[in-house]
């Protein structure tokens, strides 16, 4: 099947049954080997108690069957494998229990168990009562009476963990006659409970006690067992981000069902290689509703393949699994591994790297150290496929529209670059590799978080990857909440008779039909940012909204807009704006996004010198008073290709108690196209970025030229810029005269958007030199945080000083 329709039918079969987690019942005993660690590989029924004996295979390494039994069907016979050298049994081990009170040439004792030389074959009497390998013999096998009725149906040798529970019984009936044996042909475990798969009777003269069966797969198999050849889910899953077996066929891969999607189910192996870098888990694609359920004890065969969400060309890291499975189930209702912890108590996953040592092929699949310790997209590729637990949750960005929310574990002790209001902000060279995105496809109806809140229980879930980022996958439904309380601010930044203020807000796609987030966002600039004396304000969409008819004009969106601030308490304000070509600028398709200059006429003055357009550039010329625009408003070079695609710098001219001000408002082009912080290119590849630069040197030559005109010209430039106070875009900006005044802000506030869990600033205020030192500046948190949002992005205000 091709990654392409698989990528299809995943998305429209989305995991979306019960895992159950929470009904298991006859849960495994702690300590207990069950019929997937050990079988009875061989049985010959004597004659007189003569020839009578059981051989029995150990599958599962450093197995513990200290205290576990053989008996028969009728209470005859127990033997408790007593010794302390049956506490740590290597897999490919062969114990034949025979009788010792009775005469068998082909059976000598052999306790001379050395694995590591080669020798995995033990012959233990009934009779030996010390030592190692010393047995209790509690009824039968003392003389010359066999244990066995023979051709019985229910006289059969049984195997009891323990606890004193039967977990396998020789299966075929009746059971061989007198003087006959019978051998397991088949190559795992789970065919060993099938009586088809025994060798019909055959002189116990011609058995060959402690060696492998020659018949069908059972040799290549035991001695695949010894040789260290048997695979298991962490030999599929390796030290890297691509299987070492990827396209290989895989055979009898023994493992514990952890959770089911509608098209398959993750597998978990409960005996780990103790490796921190090897996964324990992996997911099994069945491509529709699997039939087993959580708690069962399989064998998996199939191939491995690495499903790569998005296709080939989504830049994504792939993910580790087994299709085309064959499935068979050795038992049900086993307690679950146990949960890894990511955190204290646990393992920390690490909170500055995500990856550093990727070379120049920038690709974690093929180069790099595969480091988990120090890595966080190594850290979580270790546990791909597991069963793991979070502690003391606390929300870092609030539940999304997929039902995502963004944690971190331990109350975010383990965490750095927490903020004042309880999320985590990036900086230039941490993006916060200990943020965990629980993700509900598992288990739906997430609860609707805010930022701050708290998990009152343990989160349990899987470790998956999608679109990006790895992710939580919850088991169970999702802890209660302690509210954390969060409220919406306001700004203490206020106009007066010499203090102007300037803001900055992008409304998200607001037009006429955004119903009630037309009042919402009203009394935000009304009240929370006390009526700024200018605004910016971006994503503004045209009269018809997303409705691509051709439609430009936004007189009616605006309209709305200022009307239901005044209504809200707020000034009637004006505004000033150019209408874009339509579908030029970028954004929702068919909404032409724009920037508008709104303004409050009782405070502030706009100079409007006519003739500016959509293709029309507005220069920087020498007027009777100083420099000027040439149009006001006006577009800052809209033809160059650096604006294709995106939207167009509005520039104008104010007039504030004599003093001139020029303001430039911004909506740089989107990070959409930049690879994820966890894909397979490391680090990201920012494809969306040389276009930003490109804006930012338009914008920054244009301000050059007014500065050159007068060095101290009153200049703002302002707005959405999508990038970071750190990156190239806003240095460029910058360059030698203008101050971004929200690095004035203390870092752990420093956030206008939260993105993953991520709270970052992408929208700025910066300012020519005369203002830099007049300036102040507040960011008002009313949106990111909360999963009501009127908006996804912060204001940004600032206040100047005038004398």
């Amino acid at each position: 099947m091709n990654q392409a329709l698989r990528h299809w039918q995943r998305h429209f079969k989305l995991g979306l049954l019960s895992t159950g987690v929470g009904l298991l019942a006859l849960c495994r005993a702690v300590g207990a080997a069950t019929s997937s660690d050990v079988i009875i590989n061989e049985f010959s029924q004597g004659s007189s108690g003569a020839k009578e004996w059981v051989e029995i295979l150990v599958v599962t390494d450093n197995l513990n069957l200290q205290n576990h039994k053989l008996i028969d069907g009728n209470g005859s016979l127990s033997i408790t494998l007593a010794g302390s050298g049956f506490a740590s049994l290597r897999a490919g081990t062969l114990i034949v229990v025979y009788n010792g009170g009775d005469v068998d040439g082909t059976i000598v004792s052999d306790l001379s168990y050395n694995p590591t030389g080669g020798d995995y074959r033990l012959e233990v009497s009934s009779l030996n009562n010390s030592g190692s390998f010393a047995v209790t013999r509690t009824a039968g096998w003392s003389g010359t009476t066999g244990a066995f009725a023979n051709g019985s149906s229910t006289d059969v040798p049984q195997l009891v963990d323990a606890q004193g529970t039967t977990f396998y019984s020789f299966p075929r009936t009746p059971t061989p006659n007198s003087a006959k044996f019978s051998a397991y042909s088949g190559g795992n475990t789970g065919d060993a409970t099938l009586a088809t798969n025994w060798t019909a009777d055959a002189a116990s003269s011609s058995a060959t006690p402690g060696a492998p069966n020659p018949a069908g797969s059972n040799t290549s198999w035991i001695t695949s067992l010894r040789s260290g050849t048997a695979t298991r889910i962490h030999d599929i899953q390796g030290a890297a981000h691509l299987s070492p077996k990827n396209n290989q066929a895989v055979s009898n891969i023994p493992g514990i069902v952890t959770a089911l999607r509608s098209n398959g189910f993750y597998l978990q192996d409960p005996t780990s290689d103790s490796d921190p870098a090897t996964s324990e888990g992996i997911f099994v694609y069945t491509g529709s509703t699997p039939t087993v359920s959580v708690g069962s004890s399989l064998q998996v065969s199939g191939t491995v393949s690495e499903y790569v969400s998005g296709g080939s060309t989504s830049g994504n890291l792939s993910t580790t699994e087994i299709i085309t499975p064959t499935i068979t189930t050795l038992s049900t209702g086993n307690a679950l591994p146990a949960a890894t912890v990511i955190g204290s108590g646990g393992r920390i996953p690490p909170n500055l790297i995500i990856e550093d040592d990727a070379t120049a092929t920038g690709n974690v699949n093929t180069s790099g150290v595969f480091d988990p310790a120090s890595d966080g997209i190594d850290f979580y590729e270790s546990l791909e496929g597991m069963r793991v637990q979070i502690n003391n949750a606390v929300v870092v960005g609030p539940t999304n529209s997929s039902g995502e929310i963004a944690v971190l574990g331990d109350n975010g002790s383990n965490a750095s670059g927490r903020t004042l209001r309880g999320g985590i902000a990036i900086g230039a060279t941490d993006f916060n590799p200990e943020r965990l995105i629980l993700s509900p496809s598992l288990v739906s109806n997430p609860p609707k978080l805010n930022v701050a809140d708290r998990f009152n229980a343990s989160i349990v879930g899987i470790v998956d990857y999608s679109s990006g980022n790895f992710k939580i996958l919850n088991t169970a439904a999702l802890p209660s909440v302690t509210v954390g309380g969060l409220t919406q601010e306001s700004t203490a930044l206020v106009g007066s008779t010499k203090q102007l203020t300037v803001a900055a807000f992008n409304l998200e796609n607001f037009n006429t039909a955004a119903g009630s987030r037309i009042q919402t966002l009203a009394s935000y600039i009304a009240k929370n940012l006390k009526a700024p004396d200018i605004l910016s304000i971006e994503e503004i969409q045209d009269n018809s909204g997303p409705t691509d008819d051709g439609v430009v004009d936004a007189s009616q969106t605006l309209a709305a807009l200022t009307s239901a601030i005044t209504s809200a308490g707020g000034p009637a304000y004006q505004y000033r704006q150019i209408d874009p070509i339509n579908d030029q600028d970028g954004g929702q398709p068919g909404g032409n996004i724009r920037q508008v200059l709104l303004f409050n006429p009782a405070r502030i003055s706009f100079i409007d010198r006519p003739g500016g357009g959509s293709t029309v550039a507005t220069t920087a010329a020498t007027g009777s008073g100083g420099p000027q625009l040439t149009y006001s408003p006006g577009r800052i070079d809209p033809t160059n290709t650096a604006f294709s695609t995106s939207r167009k710098p509005l520039a104008g001219e104010f007039l504030f108690n004599g003093q001139h001000l020029f303001v430039i408002a911004n909506h740089l082009n989107s990070k959409g196209g930049d690879t994820a912080l966890f894909g397979a290119a490391q680090p990201p590849v920012l494809n969306s970025q040389p276009q930003r630069v490109s804006q930012a040197t338009v914008i920054n030559s244009f301000v050059s030229s007014i500065l050159a005109l007068d060095s101290q010209a009153s200049i703002v430039v302002l707005g959405d810029l999508n990038d970071f106070e750190f990156s190239q875009p806003l240095l460029t900006l910058k360059g030698t005269t203008l101050t971004n005044l929200i690095e004035k802000v203390a870092a752990n506030d420093r956030y206008t958007y939260i993105y993953e869990g991520n709270s970052q600033a992408i929208d700025h205020i910066l300012v020519s030199p005369y203002l830099s030192t007049k300036a102040e500046i507040d960011i008002v948190h009313v949106d990111s945080e909360f999963v009501n949002q009127a908006s996804d992005h912060e204001a940004v205000v600032a206040r100047f000083t005038f004398p």
